[in-house]
């Protein structure tokens, strides 16, 4: 075989391959939307009821001050090492 013809089959090989793979594809994407569909129809999403969320519980009004300016401290120390 000469070398015009062996590309030419490997092209037209390339491209049978493509084809099927695009052609898979294709199909994998429509059963997905079928079983979509079919799935929404049979069983409707339930609408969930929201909850409330729990209030922040208030912050201790004893010694935060000193909490507060030892983790400020920690953090500075932190980032002067770095």
């Amino acid at each position: 075989m000469t070398d015009g013809a062996l590309l030419f089959e490997s092209f037209m090989l390339m491209l049978i391959g493509m084809g099927i793979v695009f052609g898979f594809l294709l199909l994998l994407v429509g059963i997905l939307r079928l079983m979509s569909t079919l799935i929404l129809r049979l069983a409707p999403a339930e609408e969930l009821q929201p909850t409330p969320s729990p209030a922040a519980a208030p912050l201790p009004a004893d010694g935060s001050e000193d909490l507060i300016a030892v983790i400020s401290a920690a953090i500075t120390r932190y980032r002067a090492q770095r």
